[in-house]
Parts: C-alpha cells; structure tokens; sequence
C-alpha cells in the first residue's frame, strides 16, 4: 500500500459514512470492528486489511471504489506456460517411505544421468501396439481416470499425482502406438488425465506445475481434435490469479474462455462462474450478478453426464449445486456475509459425503462468513470440522482461506472458542498437513 493510500481510504471512507447517515459507532458495530480502530484508520493512522475494505464497501453501497483503494501488492499474473516436451522431462523419484516428488530437468540432463549412474527398471514400447489395438484399453482407462478422480476427493495430492502423471505418459505412448481408429480416444484421455494432474498440482501448492500440466493437456486435446480443453485452461489459470487476489486478471481470463460461441455451455457456463468470482473480488456486485446468471443459464443448458462420461470440470458438485455454492463463495467476498452464510449452510448441507475436498474449501469459506458476520463461535466451530477434512485432503487452496480466517480470529482472541481453536488452526497451518 503507498503512503497516501491509508489517507485516501480513511477519507472515503469518512465521507461515505457520512453521506450514509451512519455514526463511527454504527459503522463499526455492522463491520464487527472496534470504534477506535476505524476511527485510526479513518484518520490515515491504520492499514485497512481488504476484508474490513470489503465489509465497508458492502455497507456503504460504495460500488467497488473503496477495494480499489486498497492495494493488495500482487503478484503478477502467471505468463502462459509452455510445455516444452522436447527440451523438458519431468523425473519421479520415490522413497522408501512412499513419498515420493517430481522435478522438471532437461532432457539432456535426465538422459545423461540415468545412463552414467541411475540403476534403473526402463520399460520400453513392446506391447504397446497390441495394448492400443484392443478396445478394452479405452474403457480401462477411462474407468481408472473416475475411479482416481474419486480418489482426488478424499485424499492428499500426493498420492493421487504420481498415478495420474504416470497414467498421462502411458496413455501417450499408447496413442503413439495405436492405429488412427483409436488414437484420438487414446489422446483425448490423456489430456483429460493431465489437465487433471494440473489441478492436483495446484492443490500441492505447485503453480508452476499447474500451468505446465494444464498447457500439456492442451497441447494432447488439440492433437486428438478437443478444443474445448484449450478454454478450460484459462478458467484453470483464472483459478491462480483468483487465489492471488488478481480481479481483474480473473474476470479477463474467465471472458476469454467464453469468446467463442462454439464453447460447449458447460464450459462457458464455468468460466461465467469464475468471472463472477472476479467480479466478487472487485465487490462490483451487479456484475457478478450479471455473471452468475449467465453462468446458471448456461449450466442449465449443458449436460454435466458427457457422452463417454467424463465430465470436465467438477465431477463431485454440478449444474445449479455448482452455482450457488459459488454465488455463496461470491457473496463473502462482495462483504454480504449473512447472504453468504445462507446460501452456504444451504447447499453444503446437501453436497455429497464423500466430496471431501470440495466440503473443506467451501467449509473454509463458510467458517470465514460466519467470523465476518460476528458469529464467532460458530466459525469457531466449523473451523474445527474443517480442519479434520482439511488435514486429510491436503490443500493448498483450503489453506489460504485458513489462513485468513485464523488471521480474522485473532481479533476475538480473549474469546475462549478463539482460545480453543487458534492454536489448533496456527499448528496445522505452520506444518504442512502430511
């Protein structure tokens, strides 16, 4: 934040209060903070955090303009990636206690070492053309893809990511290896297997590895004739910009991915709802609501059960769950946290037991509209459900809302459900959940 900027907000935010009719005392009262805080930042001698600019602006009807007055310091946003399979190899190494990572070397490199002083098992292309020959392979596959997409919805990335990158580069060989009667099913799996291991990545907290994995399956789509991949992508990078607070950058990617009207509506329909998201961000609530509307429209157009039955996008939460969880999502960020809390308490109620990933991200977000909305110990509560799933499914996006709601708690910290939660909530955030 510039150093006239505490100044620039603090006298908006005077003036709207003002015009509003409403007290220093009433404005904090609504916004759940101190008298004496606002008054300090009204008076240029406080920081604003951009979920009090939020509240202020919802509570003001201040149309977006005092968030714009709060600059987060972002990140630029992630320049499209490519994925240079010639000139870059991802190599897997594993350790004896299961764990294992992967590391992008040149091929040179990884080629040079593994014949100077890697032992290793090397599996080459026998047997690959009568695998790609038999019609079982597809349907085998396409099976292990949903059964690892389940997988993906209960545990860590971790586990899931090997597998999957393993699957991506098997299902490639196979299509190099198949007659043209079945290599485009053979591709078309593949990239769904990595646009997959994209999202996994991002989980693990691995941006670049999203960006590298979600542009490899871009590049497989095209070659077995999908486009519809090549918009996905930008709603799976929006994804990125959206989490590092980048509005704008969001809102330009979500309207890109919708340019084309030969885009299926299913995936216009999800871009819609990331433009939403971004618009929420910039608390422009008329605009996400333009885009929340179009985005319901157009999922209702869509048929979430694809022909080969591999949905993309969300295969755990679809069509009008989809999009009020997150017109929810939307809501808390626009700062109507009570509008927020209801919509959530509603559709978290009915989503799927074993939707374990997608209960602890909007979970997160709920417990951070409750806290918002004052309703302290409830968030409290919830936060302590949340971190039971969130240790378990492992992510990095969960975390971040974590994050900010333990950094919210802190404000109630003489509360005893503060007390109770906090260190618990602090712990698992300092360590990596395993």
């Amino acid at each position: 934040m510039s150093e006239q900027q505490p100044d620039a907000f603090g006298a908006e935010l005077r003036s709207r209060r003002m015009t509003a009719g409403l007290s220093l005392s009433m404005l904090a009262k609504r916004v759940h903070y101190s008298k004496g805080y606002l008054g300090k930042i009204e008076t240029g001698n406080r920081f604003p955090s951009i979920d009090l600019a939020r509240r202020c602006d919802a509570i003001l009807d201040a149309g977006g303009h005092l968030v714009g007055l709060v600059d987060q310091a972002q990140p630029p946003s992630p320049p499209p990636v490519v994925a240079d399979h010639d000139g870059e190899v991802w190599v897997m190494s594993m350790a004896p206690d299961g764990s294992s990572w992967l590391t992008p070397v040149p091929r040179r490199e990884a080629l040079a070492t593994g014949s100077a002083s890697l032992l290793g098992l090397h599996f080459g292309s026998h047997g690959m053309t009568a695998a790609a020959e038999q019609e079982s392979t597809v349907a085998v596959f396409r099976s292990l893809f949903e059964q690892v997409r389940r997988l993906g919805q209960t545990t860590s990335p971790s586990v899931v990511l090997p597998t999957v990158i393993a699957q991506t580069h098997t299902l490639r060989g196979l299509a190099t290896a198949a007659p043209a009667t079945t290599r485009d099913d053979l591709l078309g799996l593949a990239a769904r297997y990595a646009e997959y291991a994209g999202w996994m990545a991002q989980e693990a907290g691995d941006e670049r590895g999203a960006l590298w994995w979600t542009h490899h399956a871009v590049e497989l789509g095209t070659a077995a004739g999908d486009t519809q991949l090549a918009q996905y992508a930008l709603i799976r990078q929006a994804l990125i910009t959206l989490y590092r607070e980048d509005a704008a950058g969001t809102v330009d990617l979500a309207q890109q991915a919708q340019a084309d009207p030969r885009t299926s509506p299913r995936v216009r329909g999800l871009a819609a709802l990331r433009e939403a998201q971004g618009h929420a961000l910039a608390c422009d609530y008329d605009q996400c609501q333009r885009a929340l509307d179009h985005a319901t429209g157009l999922l209702e157009k869509s048929k979430d059960n694809a022909s080969d039955g591999m949905v993309i996008g969300s295969a755990s939460v679809t069509g009008g769950d989809l999009s009020s969880l997150v017109a929810g999502w939307c809501m808390h960020d626009l700062g109507h946290s009570r509008q927020a809390v209801a919509i959530l308490d509603r559709q978290l109620a009915s989503l799927p037991g074993n939707a374990r990933r997608a209960h602890a991200r909007f979970g997160a977000r709920r417990a951070l509209a409750y806290a918002a909305a004052g309703e302290v110990d409830h968030a409290c509560a919830l936060a302590g459900e949340i971190l039971d799933v969130a240790e378990v499914v492992d992510s990095a996006t969960v975390r971040q809302d974590l994050r900010r709601l333990a950094r919210m708690l802190v404000r109630w910290h003489t509360h005893s459900s503060v007390r109770d939660v906090l260190p618990q909530l602090n712990a698992a955030l300092r360590t990596r959940m395993p």
